[in-house]
C-alpha cells in the first residue's frame, strides 16, 4: 500500500493522516471546510492528554479547568474539584493545530468537497469538485453529516443527538453542567479563551425545542445570547442494539470519529474517541501482517477491544441516567446529593470526568466500594440499580 486518502480534516482525520504520513505513505486530507468551529465544549480529558501528551504540551490557546458545578432544579448544585484538570480549546484552534501537525508530517491538505467514491480493481477513485484521483485506501472521517452512503456508520435520526449553542463574550473559571427534567442530555457552560461556550445537547427532542430550553436557562443565569454567534451540529448517539451492527469498516475503507459513530452516548464526548480511532486505524493500515482484505475485520476487533465495547455498554446506561428515578427522585438529583455526601462517589465522578473509569468496570468498582457507612451503602445500592436494570427500565426503585 502506497497511498491513502483521508476524507475529512477534523481531529480523527487529521490525527490518522499525521500517523500515516509520518510512516511514509502518500497521504492526502480532503475537507471542504478544514478548521471550523463547533458548539461543543472542546474539552480534552486527562485520558486524552495522558495518552497523547502533545494535547497538553503545546502553544495553542486553551483553558485549564479544575472546578465543575453540577446542577439540578430540585437538588441544587454540587462542586466537583477536578484533581486531573480538563483542557478546553476552541474547536477551531484545536482542529487547526492537528491539521498543522499532519501537514508537517508530510500529509497533503486540500480544501475541497468529496462528491463520490468509486471502487476499482486497485483501490478507489475519489471524485471531488476539482477533479478525481486514484488512491489505494480510504479513511472516512467526514463526521456525522456523512454524504457518502456506501461507507461509514449507517444511522437514522433516532441514532443521533443534537448539539447547539452560543459563543458568549464573557468569562468564568469553572464548568457548569445543568440537568433538565425529561431531557436525555444536559446544558453546559464551558470557559474558553475569550468567550464562553454555552450549549445544550439532547436526544429525542427537536432542535427548536432544545434551543428554547437553552435560551430560557441563559436568561435565568444572566447570559445574554443577543448578538452572540449561534452554532448547531448533529452528533452520533447509537442505542445499545445499534452498536452490534455499527458499520465502521469495509472493503478498502475504515471510518473514524463521528463518521464511525464513535461518541460517548452519555456525555457526547468525542474528541478522545476521534483521535484514538484515527490512531488505531492508522496502525491497522500500516500493519503488513494484515492483508488488505483482512484489515476491516482487524480494525473492528481492535476498536471493540479498545473502547467500542465500553461505549456499547454505556449506551444502555444513558436513558436510565438522564430519565431514570431512584428513591422518589430523579437519578441526576441523586447523583448531585451523593457528590455532596459520599467521598467514594466523588472519587467515581472524578474518574468518569477524567475518562479513566470505563462503564464496563462499574460493577467491579461497586464490589470494592462497600465500607458500611450509610451514604456509601445507599450509593452502592443506587449504582447497582443504575447498572443492572434492563435498558428500557425507568421504574421507581
Amino acid at each position: 500500500m502506497k497511498s491513502v486518502a483521508v476524507l475529512g480534516g477534523g481531529p480523527a482525520g487529521s490525527f490518522a493522516a499525521e500517523r500515516l504520513a509520518r510512516a511514509g505513505l502518500n497521504t492526502v486530507i480532503l475537507d471542504e471546510k478544514l478548521a471550523w468551529e463547533k458548539p461543543c465544549g472542546g474539552g480534552v480529558t486527562y485520558k486524552a492528554y495522558h495518552e497523547y501528551p502533545f494535547l497538553r504540551d503545546n502553544d495553542t490557546p486553551k483553558k485549564l479547568v479544575t472546578d465543575t458545578f453540577l446542577w439540578d432544579q430540585k437538588a441544587g448544585a454540587a462542586r466537583l474539584g477536578l484533581t486531573r484538570p480538563l483542557l478546553i480549546y476552541s474547536r477551531l484552534d484545536l482542529n487547526q493545530m492537528l491539521l498543522d501537525r499532519a501537514e508537517r508530517a508530510g500529509a497533503q491538505v486540500e480544501q475541497t468537497r468529496v462528491q463520490g467514491l468509486d471502487r476499482t480493481d486497485r483501490g478507489w477513485t475519489v471524485r471531488t469538485r476539482h477533479g478525481s484521483f486514484d488512491t489505494d485506501y480510504c479513511v472516512i472521517a467526514t463526521g456525522a453529516r456523512n454524504t457518502l452512503r456506501n461507507v461509514g456508520t449507517e444511522w437514522t435520526a433516532a441514532d443521533t443527538m443534537c448539539a447547539l449553542g452560543y459563543y458568549v463574550p464573557s468569562s468564568q473559571d469553572h464548568i457548569d453542567i445543568q440537568f433538565l427534567p425529561n431531557l436525555e442530555g444536559y446544558i453546559w457552560v464551558f470557559p474558553r479563551c475569550g468567550h464562553l461556550s454555552v450549549g445544550i445537547c439532547g436526544k429525542g427532542e427537536p432542535a427548536q425545542k432544545l434551543r428554547v430550553r437553552l435560551e430560557t436557562y441563559m436568561q435565568q443565569k444572566g447570559l445574554s445570547y443577543k448578538g452572540a454567534a449561534f452554532y448547531s451540529h448533529v452528533l452520533p448517539s447509537l442505542d445499545r442494539a445499534r452498536w452490534k451492527h455499527n458499520r465502521v469498516a469495509g472493503d478498502g475503507w475504515m471510518a473514524v470519529g463521528d463518521a464511525g459513530g464513535l461518541v460517548d452516548p452519555i456525555t457526547g464526548e468525542g474528541l478522545y474517541y476521534a483521535m484514538r480511532s484515527g490512531d488505531l486505524a492508522s496502525q491497522v493500515v500500516l500493519d503488513e501482517a494484515h492483508c488488505p482484505a483482512a484489515k476491516a475485520e482487524a480494525y473492528c476487533t481492535l476498536l471493540h477491544r479498545d473502547f467500542a465495547a465500553d461505549l456499547e455498554f454505556g449506551a444502555g446506561l444513558a436513558k436510565r441516567l438522564f430519565l431514570g428515578r431512584f428513591l422518589f427522585s430523579t437519578v441526576p438529583a441523586r447523583m448531585i446529593q451523593f457528590i455532596r455526601k459520599s467521598p467514594l462517589f466523588c472519587d467515581l465522578m472524578q474518574d468518569l470526568f477524567a475518562g479513566t473509569q470505563p462503564y464496563l468496570g462499574l460493577k467491579t468498582r461497586l464490589l470494592k466500594n462497600v465500607n458500611g457507612t450509610i451514604p456509601e451503602t445507599v450509593m452502592n445500592f443506587f449504582l447497582h440499580k443504575l447498572v443492572t436494570q434492563p435498558d428500557s427500565s425507568q421504574a421507581e426503585a
